[in-house]
């Protein structure tokens, strides 16, 4: 499979992505409030080989890309991005040997603790890195040898802090700091790829929503301001996925350059500046067209609504996000050459 532009992408892949996502989508359990991850699902993608996508040497940022956008349109609970583009990129640059299950990564501060580290207390494993005097460490441990305080997000998905002592960071191998940088920046591509999966879909359930729902004797889609809001968030999701197809173009380029190209850190800060603003639109529009019943937890729209909006925060808040492609694109006096 050799590296292909979104439209691309084969369409038997496409359709593989998503029949299994469907299935899943078509027998899964009742929302809860909590999210865990559905170890049949995970255990499906592991036989069909797309667990590991980015160390397979026929796959690419658009396969990985069409994968994790699939699983948000579906809002399958799974670090998928965690597991295999960010854990697992970074346990091969680091050159640790990796052991069997589910993972997820965890930056550490200088006291061994890390912060709203996504799925930690649900996986087997984690890849924990961290810096000390100006060099970077990383190691594998068992989720055992951390000691893990549960919590959640906006969405109920676990984000949980993570300690991991002396003994266990005093074993981590020396790393390039780079990849320490690569981590977070990759971070936030998959948010923003994840989040554009997610919009798509939250845009055809309003359509759907309004064209069936009826008003006045008449479908709510023949108001001309739900037509408008329709519009808007259309045209917003369209914007979003453009300004991240940008950067997984540019990802697909450098990618051995993650945490040294300035020219790829803009391209992501970009799509998260655009993503942002973007999503809030459409997920406001979403709730306002839908009215009060697309906040219950019956209702399907908030599986993806409360995602995007946790998602947006990410790897980076939308402000930091906004200063950032400013600095960037100043950075030489010329916004206009930055941009092209």
């Amino acid at each position: 499979m050799s590296t292909t532009y979104a439209g691309e992408i084969d369409a038997e892949v496409r359709q593989l992505f998503d029949s299994v996502m469907s299935d899943w989508r078509a027998r899964r359990p009742s929302p809860e409030v909590a999210v865990r991850p559905d170890r049949e699902l995970w255990d499906t993608l592991v036989e069909l080989g797309l667990t590991d996508l980015s160390r397979a040497e026929d796959a690419d940022w658009w396969t990985s890309a069409e994968l994790l956008r699939a699983a948000a349109r579906h809002a399958a609970p799974l670090p998928l991005a965690e597991h295999d583009l960010l854990a697992g990129w970074l346990a091969k640059g680091a050159g640790l040997k990796t052991g069997e299950g589910m993972r997820t990564v965890a930056l550490l501060d200088d006291a061994g603790r890390g912060s709203r580290v996504p799925w930690a207390s649900s996986v087997d494993r984690l890849v924990v890195a961290w810096r000390a005097g100006g060099r970077a460490w990383a190691t594998e441990i068992d989720r055992s040898d951390a000691s893990i305080e549960a919590g959640l997000d906006l969405a109920g998905q676990p984000r949980d802090t993570v300690t991991v002592d002396g003994t266990v960071r005093r074993a981590g191998r020396e790393i390039d700091p780079a990849l320490l940088d690569g981590v977070r920046l990759r971070g936030a591509l998959v948010r923003a790829i994840q989040t554009t999966g997610a919009i798509d879909e939250i845009v055809e359930r309003t359509v759907m929503h309004v064209s069936e729902r009826r008003q006045f004797g008449r479908p709510l889609a023949r108001f001309q301001a739900v037509q408008h809001l329709l519009a808007d968030a259309a045209a917003e999701s369209t914007l979003a996925r453009a300004a991240t197809d940008a950067a997984i173009a540019a990802a697909t380029r450098l990618d051995s350059e993650w945490g040294r190209s300035t020219q790829l850190e803009l391209r992501v800060a970009v799509a998260r500046s655009v993503v942002a603003v973007s999503a809030g639109r459409v997920v406001r529009h979403a709730h306002q067209l839908h009215g009060a019943i697309g906040t219950t937890l019956e209702h399907p729209l908030q599986e993806f609504t409360k995602p995007v909006l946790a998602w947006r925060s990410e790897f980076g808040t939308p402000r930091e996000w906004d200063e950032r492609v400013i600095a960037l694109a100043t950075r030489n006096g010329s916004v206009w050459s930055s941009l092209v």
